[in-house]
């Protein structure tokens, strides 16, 4: 580590199965290299079954914990999760940086076919976060933490994990403060107040309709759509990035979401544009499915596996 090492922030409900939330946010973003503080929105009782409680951090104690962490960490990137109510969406959006002069670049990176993961090694410091990467004014000590939203509102399993007027306060107070927001299919169609995309030009089309929303960038995650690959649009005022991975054969899927938009943030910190970033974190999502497909952790919809500790040999 540098003298002063950029952090990486989530915020995000806790999964006491350890699966998804911020323990998945946690274990991604060691295992990318990049030191990470957390604030936690909601205490679950869940395990692989699904959810069987949820307690709401008060508003004001979530306030509290973004405070601690921005007024003395150095963050280079937030990562936004589960937020459950509009109390606490409110709380968050207002301690985000402001949407004035922010803004999306480095589109014209390239978007290609996800294949394999071979990170570079540290090589000291991470480079500038924002300078050129993304657009922004400066460096990102001037220009403020990247956002990733994730906008989770119901647990792998079908739980329910928002409550009244959460999706208004999303739309109004929230996305107008996200850099990329990384919806799957039934979340963009929520946010949107339509029906799920079914094909990729949908996908495309519903993207560009969220931009309207507010976020510089939206990463429409086409995992549920039919066929033997997973695809993906991150979709800007630009242009559209498509992201084709092949779906692998897992019944451990739980924290998916959770993973990826975590791996992004990651990679933005180590200073690759948002483009890159994506491809970088679905490729690195792809081998912590494969690594959790050989595993059987309780009876339900087992976890992905963030690193290699448990591979078998």
């Amino acid at each position: 580590m540098s003298e002063r090492t950029p952090v990486a922030l989530t915020i995000a409900g806790s999964d006491s199965g350890a699966g998804a939330g911020i323990q998945a946010d946690l274990k991604t973003l060691a295992a990318l290299g990049v030191y990470a503080a957390c604030v936690v929105t909601a205490v679950t009782a869940q395990n692989t079954k699904g959810v069987r409680a949820v307690h709401f951090i008060p508003a004001e104690t979530v306030r509290a914990q973004i405070e601690a962490v921005m007024e003395d960490f150095a963050v280079a990137a937030i990562k936004v999760g589960m937020l459950g109510n509009a109390e606490i969406v409110e709380a968050v959006a207002d301690l985000l940086p402001s949407p004035v002069g922010r803004g999306v670049g480095g589109e014209g990176a390239r978007a290609e076919q996800v294949d394999d993961f071979r990170p570079e090694p540290s090589s000291g410091a991470p480079r500038h976060l924002l300078l050129r990467g993304e657009g922004k004014a400066g460096p990102w000590e001037d220009s403020g933490p990247f956002v990733v939203y994730d906008p989770v509102m119901a647990a792998s399993s079908g739980d329910a994990l928002s409550g009244v007027g959460f999706i208004e306060a999303v739309r109004s107070k929230l996305l107008p403060r996200v850099d990329c927001l990384t919806p799957n299919l039934a979340e963009a169609a929520a946010l949107l107040g339509e029906s799920s995309a079914g094909t990729t030009a949908e996908m495309a089309r519903q993207g560009k309709a969220l931009l309207m929303l507010g976020p510089r960038a939206a990463l429409m995650k086409g995992g549920h759509l039919e066929g033997p690959k997973a695809v993906d649009l991150l979709v800007a005022a630009n242009g559209v990035h498509r992201f084709a991975s092949q779906k692998l054969a897992s019944k451990n899927l739980h924290g998916t979401g959770c993973t990826l938009s975590s791996a992004i943030a990651a990679f933005l910190v180590r200073g690759e544009a948002l483009p890159e970033a994506v491809r970088l974190a679905k490729a690195f999502v792809s081998k912590a499915i494969a690594r959790g497909s050989l595993l059987r952790l309780g009876s339900g919809a087992g976890p992905l596996i963030q690193s290699n500790l448990f591979a078998r040999r």
